[in-house]
């Protein structure tokens, strides 16, 4: 028993040892970066209005506490797109909008992600983006598997998932 069946998780490795080239697996990788950007529009469409209704409650929760929770409101809200996106990538593999286009991130050796590495592959994220104002993302053009510098640096790996 493998040690993905003991944790249950579903999902098995995709490979085993080094991903497949894609000239040897076309479809690991076929349409991943038009598929990556519309999925990532939809997450950013769901933290919004998310974040709109969440902020709306904390609003409420702050007016009633007479401000003693602004400040905890302030935190939460800066950390949403965090939670969001490191929530789903740790327990399924992908955000509902990578999901809608048949995308995973599986580590470098083929198995789900652990969730500390979902963690630190979303604050890599958010961190290069904020650096280069979304520059560094032109990386996944030059890459052989369309890799993203913070999919590089967190050993990550986005493809399209597999029946």
């Amino acid at each position: 028993m493998s040690a993905d069946d003991a944790s249950g998780d579903p999902r098995p490795p995709a490979w085993s040892g080094r991903p497949p080239l894609p000239s040897a697996a076309p479809q690991l990788y076929a349409g991943v970066v038009l598929r990556r950007s519309l999925g990532y529009l939809v997450d950013v469409f769901i933290i919004a209005v998310l974040g709109l209704c969440l902020g709306f409650a904390l609003s409420i929760a702050g007016a009633l506490t007479f401000g003693l929770l602004s400040p905890l409101a302030v935190i939460v809200m800066a950390l949403w797109p965090l939670l969001y996106h490191s929530y789903f990538l740790a327990t399924r593999g992908a955000t509902p909008g990578m999901g809608l286009f048949d995308l995973e991130l599986r580590d470098w050796s083929g198995k789900p992600v652990e969730p500390l590495q979902a963690v630190l592959v979303v604050i890599l994220f958010y961190v290069s983006i904020a650096l280069t104002a979304w520059l560094i993302l032109l990386v996944i053009l030059f890459t052989d598997r369309n890799r993203a510098l913070h999919d590089i640096l967190a050993g990550t790996l986005v493809v399209r998932r597999q029946p």
